[in-house]
């Protein structure tokens, strides 16, 4: 019944994991350096 948790491709979901880590760290920068009203 379970047997098909063991073909779930791990390997993919950590790739889109950090994938998607990535794209949220530059507008989280962003936001911080705005919040703190700083520059570069």
């Amino acid at each position: 019944m379970f047997s098909g948790l063991g073909n779930i491709h791990w390997e993919v979901i950590f790739q889109l994991v950090f994938v998607a880590l990535i794209m949220l760290a530059g507008p989280a920068v962003i936001f911080v350096l705005a919040f703190r009203n700083g520059d570069l």
